[in-house]
């Protein structure tokens, strides 16, 4: 074995400020191994099975330096080094989405970015449950610029601009998330033993035989469903023309509004592959630029096409359909889009609330309203299944977290929950050991860990319901009970109903920087969390409310009443209540309920017009005075 490093020293790499830094990799058994660093030499010699490790001493922030890593025979020159502070970026979609997804909404971000003081390493999606891994698969350093912005993690981003901004030190980001994992998945065996129903079922993920052929299976059945439609869809025959040609004729087309669901269109639970067509007048401002499609967001996948060119597919319903459409394309008078929509199992819809436009700098068209459509092909069952191995217990922590464990590291942000929504007890409990065996593998017991609560999402309810949503978020309120050195930042305000994804991430960024800044680096004065709830007394009728996070006050954003709160007696039925700020408490009743037990506030998935905050701008998280949930 000659001399080899681990992805992430490697040129470009941010290394932690005033802790000991570990650089290690293999050689040869018995190789002597010598690291020069800011002048000072370290030495080691690698094991019987060929691994070898060097600490260096606490370093202060700086750079950019360079690093020579030697043995008898090879020398590696690691170049564009930076000291500074390095964050683990972990979680699932909300985590992972990039700054690509949101630069419509940021745009002043390309001319604000060259910052080559913040860096990102990402980590490559990888499971393994054979046990951890010393290494990763691949993964490099990039500095922050125009050209790799799009790139970042768009939480990552903001959280690190914003501390970058405060302090003027390099920030290292380590990306290590994957979109729709589980807490579990997370979690190294020895924490999730004690959590699972089945733990037998990680013996049969070790062997690789079984997934494979579970795989083969899999992939052989969506295979022939997918080819089934494409063979049977009459959009795509050339007879007399195909769906998506400009001059195919839609006679017998039927005429539907979008946005709709597929019921609302009247195509009750057609499963397969429906055609929208829709002709749009171009005016000549328009005629010949380059422009962009903007269709919402579609469930399942599509294949769009303008003018009988093909200009974009997305293979799954959570991404924006956001189309570029090249100059020359368009032109003045009738144009066609056509639209080739796979409903994977009859609940197709174009989502409400999103943009339907076609657009130029200068010009603009609607697109909602009245298009064609005409069923292409049908399937009479819905896609098969597929096991997302990803999300199976160990399997990341494994592949995308051990190896990480040796790199020494300021702290870690965490965006993660959704998935666990289905069944949202015991979160608390999965949560809190989490952060304790990581703290113990990163050999930091006060490691600081930030963490989102989850934003709102979905339909408002009219009246107090029960939330699967609402209860995950209590679970991860909750964990601040018992966790030392962790922060939530609260999202309630930031999410979009009909978006499991919303684009607002700017201030969810900020959001934990602030908590970073009172937790990881000392600003103990600083107001970095809206109210918390504290306790509850009963005084006749009322319920008193006490919050920790006042900061200089607890206000009603907006003005006017508070809105969300809901009480109920013993039976707990609970119904909207009247609230007041009394000081820095909430006087709580209705005159329906005079012997009162138990307040919520903003329980519910989306609890709409939710408007407790303090005087700092920072929303209350939503909450039940239930001991039990």
């Amino acid at each position: 074995m000659s001399l080899k490093l681990p992805y992430l020293i490697s040129d470009n790499m941010v290394l932690q400020r005033n802790k000991s830094v570990k650089i290690w990799g293999w050689a040869e058994p018995g190789e002597t191994v010598t690291v020069n660093f800011l002048g000072k030499s370290y030495m080691a010699r690698a094991t019987d099975e060929g691994r070898w490790e060097v600490t260096l001493p606490p370093l202060n922030a700086g750079g950019p330096y360079f690093m020579e890593i030697k043995c008898a025979h090879l020398t590696i020159a690691i170049k564009d080094i930076l000291i500074g502070d390095v964050w683990i970026c972990s979680g699932q979609s909300n985590m992972v989405l990039p700054m690509e997804r949101v630069i419509d909404l940021y745009s002043e971000e390309l001319e604000d970015c060259n910052i080559p003081f913040i860096r990102q390493f990402t980590v490559p999606d990888r499971y393994y449950f054979k046990g951890p891994l010393e290494e990763l698969e691949g993964g490099c350093w990039e500095a922050l610029s125009k050209e790799t912005l799009l790139k970042f993690s768009a939480v990552g981003y903001f959280f690190a601009k914003a501390l970058y901004k405060k302090y003027n030190v390099p920030i290292g980001l380590i990306k290590a998330c994957v979109g729709g994992t589980p807490i579990e998945a997370w979690m190294s065996r020895e924490t999730v033993d004690q959590f699972l129903e089945n733990p037998e079922e990680l013996e049969k993920l070790k062997d690789d035989s079984y997934i494979e052929s579970v795989k083969k299976e899999q992939e052989a059945k969506i295979k022939a469903w997918f080819d089934h439609l494409e063979s049977s869809d009459i959009g795509l025959k050339n007879q007399p023309l195909p769906f998506f040609d400009e001059n195919c004729s839609p006679s017998d087309w039927k005429i539907v509004n979008i946005p709709a669901t597929w019921k609302e269109m009247g195509l009750n639970s057609t499963i397969g592959v429906v055609w929208f067509r829709k002709e749009v007048d171009i005016p000549s401002c328009m005629a010949g630029k380059p422009a962009k499609l903007y269709l919402g967001t579609i469930v399942d996948s599509d294949f769009t096409y303008v003018n009988g060119k093909l200009i974009g597919s997305t293979s799954y319903r959570y991404p924006p359909r956001k189309y570029n459409i090249p100059a020359g394309l368009l032109k003045e008078g009738k144009n066609t889009i056509v639209v080739r929509v796979i409903s994977n199992d009859g609940n197709g819809e174009f989502v409400k609330g999103k943009e339907y436009k076609l657009f130029t700098e200068d010009c603009m068209q609607d697109l909602k309203g009245e298009w064609l459509c005409k069923v292409g092909a049908h399937a009479k069952e819905p896609l098969p299944p597929q096991t997302f191995w990803q999300y199976k217990p160990t399997g990341l922590f494994n592949g995308m977290i051990a190896p990480l464990l040796n790199y020494s590291i300021k702290g870690v942000i965490w965006y993660q929950g959704e998935s666990n929504t289905d069944r949202p007890e015991g979160y608390c409990k999965k949560f809190c050991a989490l952060v304790e065996d990581l703290r113990k593998k990163w050999g930091d017991d006060q490691l600081p860990f930030l963490y989102v609560q989850l934003a709102n999402f979905m339909e408002a309810k009219p009246q107090p319901c029960d939330s699967n949503w609402a209860r995950l978020r209590e679970e991860q309120r909750r964990a601040l009970l018992f966790l030392d050195n962790v922060g939530m930042a609260v999202a309630i305000d930031v999410g979009e109903w009909n978006d499991l994804h919303p684009s607002n991430k700017k201030d969810v960024g900020e959001r934990l920087a602030l908590l970073a800044r009172k937790i990881a680096y000392g600003e103990k004065d600083l107001v970095a969390s809206g109210p918390l709830y504290k306790s509850m007394k009963i005084e006749g009728n009322k319920a008193v409310l006490e919050f920790s996070e006042v900061g200089s006050g607890l206000v009603a954003k907006g003005g006017g009443m508070l809105k969300h709160f809901a009480i109920a007696g013993k039976d707990k039925k609970f119904v909207w209540a009247n609230a007041v700020i009394e000081g820095d408490k909430v006087v709580v009743w209705h005159h329906s309920i005079q012997n009162p037990v138990y307040v919520r506030y903003a329980w519910a998935d989306n609890p709409e017009g939710a408007n407790l905050y303090n005087k700092e701008g920072l929303p209350a998280s939503p909450f039940t005075t239930e001991d039990e949930i």
